[in-house]
């Protein structure tokens, strides 16, 4: 049996909903192989939350706890936290000085992954079609008009370094803009603004199973809301998630998950991911990569393994399962 930490948490906006990803996996995890533990990340202190409710304290020198007059080591970690310091690569730097193995991709390409300025430049260098954009740090001076006049409007304003559209304002006129930048600034130094392109959002999931990659079936997303912000994303009522994509033509379906695994391999990537795009009449736009996805109950990757025809079971089983053969 093998001591598998959930960690979960976080310093983001996205606390909650890592916290329900976890309890998802830690329900789901094959108590026939692995010992799952939620250790809740927290800027101040670690801490192991067992079953009975207690706490204790994680030994950040070596990821250890102390529990029950006994010491807790951890032969792999499944990386729950969406946001800061998870999927952006701060803790798995952590994890790699101590050689433990964990569940999403590496630091850097999770560094890399997690801002949408760079990572829109380096998927840009392979053809890839990007919404035009200008990114502007904490400190620069910004003309409102200059903006209107490159992108038009209706423009989306987020920063770069958030997930599920936390700090994202759509605006359509320029009286909200400088309402949506201080609300991106909030949430970052570095803001981008792109261009509204008006299309189907389809996300793709991609995970890796052994040697091979799995494409999981195509999603679209279609919110009640002005675009598929953070309410819309954990609430149902407010989205329909189908899966699979309805009206599709098999050669589109093909080219974005033919992407799709490009872009995982290029990337780098590692465990499961998920792409999201903006199809158009005439093209394929990438918006960004999730290197840590949501998992939780109302989340789309496990729905996409569902469609797929893994039992929530299985999905988890081939992703820990993998961060120790791969």
């Amino acid at each position: 049996m093998k001591n598998i930490a959930i960690v979960c948490g976080g310093y983001s906006g996205e606390f909650e909903i890592s916290m329900q990803s976890a309890a998802l996996v830690k329900k789901s995890l094959n108590k026939q192989k692995y010992n799952g533990f939620l250790i809740l990340i927290e800027k101040e202190e670690w801490h192991y939350l067992a079953n009975d409710g207690s706490k204790s304290v994680v030994n950040k020198s070596d990821f250890t706890v102390s529990h029950n007059n006994s010491i807790i080591r951890f032969d792999g970690v499944f990386n729950a936290i969406h946001g800061t310091p998870g999927e952006d690569g701060k803790l798995l730097g952590y994890f790699d000085m101590l050689q433990i193995p964990y569940t999403s991709s590496s630091a850097d390409t999770s560094a890399l992954t997690f801002n949408k300025f760079h990572c829109n430049a380096f998927v840009s260098s392979y053809g890839v079609n990007i919404a035009k954009s200008l990114s502007f740090s904490r400190s620069e001076s910004i003309d409102n008009k200059f903006i209107i006049e490159k992108l038009g409007l209706p423009v989306f304003v987020k920063p770069v370094r958030s997930g599920s559209s936390v700090g994202v304002t759509k605006v359509k006129n320029i009286e909200q803009l400088s309402e949506a930048l201080s609300i991106a600034f909030k949430v970052d130094s570095r803001i981008l603004i792109e261009e509204f392109i008006d299309g189907r959002e389809i996300d793709c999931g991609v995970l890796k199973d052994g040697k091979q990659l799995v494409v999981l079936p195509l999603t679209e997303i279609i919110s009640k809301n002005e675009f598929f912000d953070f309410e819309a994303k954990y609430d149902s009522r407010l989205a329909d998630e189908i899966c699979p994509a309805e009206n599709m033509p098999e050669e589109v379906e093909d080219d974005i998950k033919a992407l799709s695994s490009f872009l995982f391999n290029q990337l780098d990537c590692s465990g499961f991911v998920r792409f999201d795009y903006i199809l158009t009449n005439d093209n394929l736009y990438f918006i960004e990569v999730n290197s840590v996805p949501g998992i939780s109950e109302t989340s789309i990757m496990p729905k996409m393994a569902k469609a797929y025809g893994y039992s929530l079971e299985e999905f988890f089983d081939i992703i820990v399962d993998a961060m120790f053969t791969n």
